[in-house]
Parts: structure tokens; C-alpha cells; sequence
């Protein structure tokens, strides 16, 4: 058989499907067995996805792979094992894969690829030709951080195989060297009928706890959202840590060290918070109901000793009273009456709204008090200053570095890229808020995350370290955690001194801690480099983080320093591709890491019919976009990815071009 080049890139938790032929009695194609085992080593989790299916015809056939995954994880491995021969994935520069599919194309072959973004999962799809009575074995290794919301860590694990598998397993290891406080297993799976099939332990120190989840063939079929097509759900599995010590927790091996963070002795200390709201009329409809319903509650939320402003903002900008008010409970009320009569008409001045919140923040400065801003917005500046590139810097300059931005962008139409540059830029993030009918609980999440400072201004340092990542927090906020990760760079080293300091409520506070590097070490043999990859993880989002934010040398250093760590480490980010190498017929596909905010559709067949996919979740908007284009090629001046104008046949043979927004 010949040899032909898969390219793929890939992004990032956990829902796997592989595809097959429509159900019937006998299976042409059968997943015969079907592993998801998940290692939690000090919240690194390391999954391992693994499908073996089997051909069961006199003939060829194709075998689909797919698999969504969390957007923040990185894939670290794919492997496919095809008559005995295995095929593994080598991660490269993505500049080499803009080549080879250009000459791909110039070939007449096309990339097989529908790509956008979802919530919080994307989505990894491919295919091989696999010989009649023959098997082909699919691995897939991806890595994440888990972050702390709310006081929890969340692993989600969805299964949906598109069939019952006689051997289908979902085993979680958790180890926590400080012990686990408490642990839940949630989600659509854990069903009345498959309750039996989820065995949740911990052992007597409360360091270690198992999932497992094997349910019969029988139970794939009759659970609820169950059926001929096997499981289609979720396990989410919660956690937290114990925390013995308010100077946090460190963990180190082979040279690598890492840090959490996580005091909870320390007072609320008080906010001052404006909220700067869209009403343009793009708004208009369920967007501003759903505003309302959130701002009602956050309204309700806030603390005797929190001071608030309102501002709205279509054409040019709207200040309910000039100052920040205390939440009383008769201002309170005021605010939620405003609130009810906010409604949506006219262009959307973002500049003039975003000066305004800052002059509001300064104007009335509070000792010992933490200021935030937040914005909600679902387009781009058409009124007053609308050059994006200055009213990012007058934000920068207005602020000061003295408090953060939050950015709230609602919906697809969103210029998301403008939002996340301009709250990188000032110590805070982007969130989008997608257009659904939970969209007010979205908002709602999204503050009570940032609802409760605790300390402000958060230096940690750390002597014989070297290599770190972010060292300096704006904020933080109760419920959350801060994660430094370097090298220890003092062989000689005996202890680890660490040193926490931060403003808490109208003082100066200090954690000090001197742990010897022999204390440190607790890590199982088979673990011991997962504070390495941690620390490389870690440092690679941050360094695309910070990138957004450079210019010039500095955003070229940043950017070849995390190429660097991608191709030593095999993590496919948005600068590297995995190619895979497999038996078919000629056929060359590249895939790219879709970027939040970025909806990229590009579907096609191969010059031979056959075809390998990678996907993000698509909105529906996409799906129904996809499912009408028979041939859908980018032009060979957008090579891979940038601007939106593809080609395509249709069923009947007719050319078309269109441009998609």
C-alpha cells in the first residue's frame, strides 16, 4: 500500500468519538475496545485515549478517529498501530506544514478540515483505509493544568463512541501529596442506570483516589440519552486539596520545581467595580434580556462594603450617577430599576465608555480597597474612536497598570482579538459569552470568580530559581490559586526559599517559607518528570499569552521561545503541527489549531475519496455552513489560515466563491 502524509494539528479535555457505519445487526466496522485513562499528578493531568477497532469485511475499509479535547490542553502524542506497523505523530514548525500544504494543493489534493471553537472543547478528527479482516489501534496523549474556579478543580471526561463497546473503560488516578479534601463525580453519565458502573475510592490517607467507570454493553444501550448508538455523555470529576499551609505547597524533581498558592486565613478586602454595558443595537433581542437577568443578579450579589458604577454605551456613552456608589440597599435598588430599563439602539462607542469607567475608578480612590473593571460588549467600535490599535492604547495609558480589565465578549460576531490584547494588557482576560440560552449564567460565573479579592499586588520570589514563569499577580481572588513553575538552578541547593508578597486588607503581608529540596521530592517513579512538562505547559501558555501583547524583538523572542519549548516537549500549539505518516493512497491534509474567536471552515474530499479530518466543536451556524459545501478549498494566497475567502463545487459540479464573516 502506498504512503501517503497526514498533517495535523491539534488543539486541546476529553469527549471521544469514533465513527463508524450507520448501526446495523452485524457491525461492518467495530470499536471492540475503548480506554480513557486519565493521571492527575498535583493537578497535571496527563490523558491517554485508546480505540481499537476492526474491519470485519472482505474488503477495505474506512475507519474513522475522532476525538474533542479541552481547548486549553496540548496534545502531546498520536499514535496509530495499522497490521502490526505503528505510525506516531512528530510534531513540527507550523511554517513547514504551510509548505507542504501548499504544494499539497498545488498537486490538485485538498485539506479535509472544518474548524471553529466551542465552549470549551475542540475537536480532533482523523481516518485510514484499513484492510479487509484487519484491525488498526488509535492513541491519542494529551496534557493540561487544571484550574481552580470557585474552590474547585474540574475534570470532564465525555465518551460518546457511536456504538456499544464490549470493552469500554474510563479509569481517573488523582494524587495529591497534601490530600484531597473532598471529591464529587458528576455529569450526565452518572445516571440512575449507570450508577453500578461508577466506583469512586480514596485510600485511608486521603493522597490517592480512583474513578472507574465500566459499564456493560447492555447499560451503553439503556441509559438515559443512551441508545443503539452506545453512550453519549459526560463524567465530570471534582476535587480540592487540603492546604495545611498558608504559604502554599511545593512540589520538585529532576531540577523542577512548582508552587501552589492558595491562602484562605485573609479578610475580603472591599471592590470597587464598574460595569461598562453594550447597549448598541446589535444587542437588541434575547442578548439584552439575558444582560439584564444577569446584571440583576450580580447586582444582588454585592457586599455592603463594595462601592459600584453603571455605564452604558451605544453611540457615545451613558453614566448613571458620576460617582462610585456604596451597595446599599436603596442605591442597590436604584441600580437594578436602571438596569430594567436599559434598551438597545445606535452604533457602539467602546473608547469613550472605557475612559470613562477608568476616570470613574480613579476619581474616587478608596484605601485598602481593590478596584476592577469589566466590560460587556458584542461588536466592534463603530462610533467615535474607532481605530482598534488606539483605543487600546489610550485604555493602557488611561489605566495605568492599577487595576485589571476584564473583557466580556458575547457571540460569534465579536472581534475577540481586540478584547483579549486589550485585557492582557492590563493584568486581566478575555472571556467569551456564547449566544445561548444559559448566557446569563455565563456572565454571572464569570464574576463570581472575580467577586472576592483577597490580595492585591502579588510578588512571589524565589532564591536559587531561575526560568520562571509569572512571578506578579494584579489580583487574587478567593476560591483560585496561583501556580509559579522554574528550574533550580543551584545544584548545590539544600533548601528552597520562597518568598509571597502581597497587600491584603489595609496592610502589608509576607509568607515566608525554607523547605529542603530532599522534603520536596515525593514523586512516584513513573511521575517523576511531570513537574518538567508542568513547568515547559505553563510556560508556553503563558509565553502565547504575553506574545499578543509585544511588539517588535520582544514579540519575536517570546513567540521562538515558545516554538522552542513545543518542539522539545512535542506539544502541538498554535505554532507547531503533528505529521502522521500512514499507509493509503496519495493524499497530503494539514490541519491548524483554531484560535478563540477565529471560525475557519474548510471541508473537501481527495483527489482519491478518501479523507482525514480535524475539527473544533462547531457552532451551528458553522455545522449548517459545512453540511451544504460538497468542496471547500482555501485559496492558495491563504495558505492554512488568515483571511476567510474559500472556493468550493457543489454537488452538481458548479464553482462557486464565497466570502464568511
Amino acid at each position: 500500500m502506498e504512503r501517503a502524509t497526514i498533517l495535523l494539528l491539534v488543539f486541546g479535555s476529553l469527549l471521544l468519538c469514533v465513527s463508524s457505519a450507520p448501526v446495523k445487526k452485524r457491525r461492518d466496522v467495530d470499536i471492540y475496545s475503548f480506554h480513557i485513562n486519565s493521571t492527575v499528578n498535583s493537578r497535571y493531568a496527563i490523558t491517554v485515549i485508546t480505540s481499537r477497532v476492526a474491519n470485519r469485511l472482505n474488503q477495505s475499509k474506512e475507519v474513522h478517529f475522532q476525538v474533542k479535547i479541552p481547548k486549553h490542553a496540548f496534545i502531546s502524542k498520536f499514535r496509530m498501530t495499522i497490521e502490526g506497523q505503528t505510525y506516531d505523530g512528530v510534531v513540527k514548525k507550523k511554517e513547514e506544514a504551510q509548505q507542504q500544504y501548499s504544494q499539497a494543493v498545488s498537486r490538485g489534493e485538498s485539506a479535509g478540515i472544518v474548524s471553529s471553537v466551542g465552549r470549551t472543547l475542540e475537536e480532533f478528527k482523523t481516518s485510514v483505509t484499513v484492510s479487509a479482516f484487519s484491525k488498526v489501534t488509535f492513541e491519542l496523549t494529551y496534557e493540561e493544568l487544571l484550574k481552580r474556579h470557585l474552590g474547585k478543580y474540574k475534570l470532564r471526561i465525555n465518551a460518546q463512541p457511536t456504538q456499544p463497546v464490549a470493552d469500554f473503560k474510563i479509569d481517573v488516578y488523582i494524587n495529591e501529596h497534601p490530600g484531597i479534601s473532598f471529591l464529587e463525580v458528576k455529569g450526565s453519565l452518572k445516571t440512575q442506570e449507570l450508577s453500578s458502573a461508577v466506583i469512586s475510592t480514596q485510600d485511608v490517607s486521603s493522597k490517592e483516589a480512583w474513578v472507574n467507570f465500566y459499564p456493560t454493553r447492555e447499560q451503553q444501550t439503556k441509559c438515559e440519552g443512551c441508545g443503539e448508538n452506545g453512550l453519549n455523555g459526560d463524567l465530570l470529576i471534582e476535587y480540592d486539596v487540603k492546604r495545611p499551609s498558608q504559604n502554599g505547597e511545593l512540589k520538585a524533581s529532576n531540577g523542577y520545581f512548582v508552587h501552589y498558592f492558595a491562602p484562605t486565613d485573609i479578610q475580603q478586602i472591599p471592590k470597587n467595580v464598574v460595569f461598562l454595558i453594550d447597549q448598541s443595537g446589535s444587542m437588541r433581542g434575547k442578548k439584552i434580556q439575558q444582560t439584564h437577568l444577569a446584571m440583576l443578579k450580580i447586582l444582588g450579589d454585592l457586599d455592603g462594603d463594595d462601592y459600584f458604577g453603571l455605564i452604558t454605551f451605544d453611540s457615545s456613552a451613558h453614566i448613571w450617577k458620576p460617582e462610585l456608589l456604596q451597595a446599599t440597599e436603596a442605591t442597590l435598588q436604584e441600580a437594578k430599576t436602571f438596569v430594567r430599563g436599559i434598551k438597545a439602539s445606535g452604533g457602539t462607542n467602546i473608547n469613550e465608555a472605557m475612559l470613562n469607567g477608568v476616570e470613574m475608578i480613579q476619581s474616587h480612590p478608596r484605601q485598602g480597597s481593590a478596584s476592577i473593571l469589566i466590560l460587556l460588549t458584542d461588536g466592534d467600535p463603530t462610533s467615535g474612536e474607532t481605530n482598534k490599535a488606539r483605543i487600546q492604547e489610550n485604555v493602557k495609558a488611561a489605566i495605568g497598570g492599577k487595576f485589571p480589565l476584564y473583557c466580556l465578549g458575547f457571540g460569534f460576531d465579536v472581534n475577540f482579538d481586540f478584547l483579549e490584547k486589550m485585557a492582557l494588557e492590563n493584568d486581566g482576560v478575555a472571556r467569551r459569552i456564547y449566544e445561548d440560552s444559559d448566557a446569563d449564567l455565563q456572565l454571572q460565573g464569570f464574576y463570581e470568580e472575580v467577586a472576592t479579592p483577597l490580595l492585591t499586588d502579588v510578588q512571589l520570589n524565589y532564591i536559587g530559581a531561575a526560568n520562571l514563569t509569572q512571578t506578579s499577580f494584579r489580583q487574587y481572588y478567593n476560591g483560585s490559586e496561583i501556580v509559579v513553575s522554574g528550574q533550580i538552578t543551584d545544584n548545590s541547593l539544600e533548601t528552597l526559599q520562597t518568598e509571597v508578597i502581597a497587600i491584603s486588607k489595609n496592610t502589608n503581608v509576607t509568607y515566608q517559607d525554607s523547605v529542603s529540596t530532599k522534603d520536596l521530592i515525593d514523586i512516584l517513579p513513573q511521575h517523576e518528570n511531570f513537574t518538567q512538562r508542568l513547568w515547559a505547559y505553563l510556560t508556553v501558555k503563558q509565553l502565547l499569552e504575553k506574545e499578543v501583547t509585544l511588539k517588535g524583538d520582544e514579540k519575536d523572542a517570546a513567540r521562538k521561545k515558545a516554538l522552542d519549548l513545543s518542539l522539545k516537549y512535542e506539544f502541538v500549539t498554535p505554532l507547531t503541527s503533528m505529521v502522521v505518516t500512514k499507509p493509503q493512497e496519495q493524499e497530503t491534509q494539514v490541519a491548524h489549531k483554531p484560535k478563540e474567536g477565529a471560525e475557519l471552515i474548510r471541508q473537501a474530499y481527495s483527489k482519491r475519496g478518501h479523507s482525514a479530518r480535524l475539527t473544533a466543536v462547531s457552532s451551528r451556524r458553522t455545522d449548517r455552513i459545512a453540511n451544504q459545501l460538497h468542496f471547500l478549498q482555501p485559496s492558495l494566497s491563504d495558505p492554512i489560515f488568515g483571511q476567510k475567502l474559500y472556493s468550493y463545487s457543489s454537488p452538481s459540479g458548479r464553482h462557486r466563491s464565497r466570502t464568511y464573516a
